[in-house]
């Protein structure tokens, strides 16, 4: 069995919380995940929260999955965090309360799903199989290095696979961090972090070592 797995954990504390060791706190840390394993002919994935997936055939169109629930919520909240120059005292604030009003919705019913204290958020992830075999490669990445196609357009899923292919990740977030150099105060792209986490997987040979 070949197996990768992608998780970002990730938290946002209140004055005062620091060190409480409450798990079941709303503030605790949660985690994002993607996972894709090999098990002889079958291929199986999951995905949890901001992270995306993207499986790249022999031929054809690149398949893209990503759980959308929460940036879906977001775009309810986020006007005010847009608006607002980055790293400025306004930004800051309308982060906070972006985040405030997010965790109202997290782990909930009609809402989005992140691995943390409640187990029910595993039945709640996006999950599939697939033929192993006419699989060229796989990229998992966080949201922060899905930036470059899904948040920047700077290249499309084609491309992006095209440079991971001839560059490797290591270019992918050379790019990443570039564009979000370029705008420093979220002018061009406006965003909740000037510099987001960006962790990225690059998988070939699935019919032999994955490397």
């Amino acid at each position: 069995m070949q197996q990768v797995r992608l998780a970002q954990k990730r938290a946002y504390v209140p004055a005062g919380a620091e060190g409480s060791g409450d798990v079941h706190d709303p503030s605790s840390p949660s985690a994002t995940v993607v996972i894709f394993r090999v098990v002889d002919d079958r291929a199986d994935y999951l995905v949890l929260a901001d992270s995306v997936l993207v499986v790249e055939p022999d031929e054809g169109t690149p398949l893209v999955i990503t759980d959308d629930r929460e940036a879906g919520i977001g775009r309810r909240f986020r006007a005010a965090m847009d608006a607002a120059v980055n790293d400025t005292p306004e930004h800051h604030r309308a982060r906070r309360e972006y985040v405030e009003a997010m965790r109202g919705h997290r782990n909930q019913s009609g809402g989005f799903w992140v691995a943390a204290d409640d187990p029910r958020a595993a039945a709640q992830a996006l999950t599939g199989s697939m033929p192993s075999h006419g699989i060229a490669s796989v990229a998992l990445l966080s949201d922060g290095a899905s930036r470059l196609v899904d948040r920047f357009r700077l290249a499309d899923w084609p491309g992006a696979l095209a440079l991971l292919a001839t560059a490797g990740p290591a270019e992918i977030i050379r790019r990443v961090r570039d564009a979000e150099t370029s705008d420093p105060h979220g002018a061009r792209w406006p965003r909740g972090k000037t510099f987001d986490d960006a962790t990225l997987a690059y998988c070939v040979g699935l019919d032999g070592a994955v490397r």
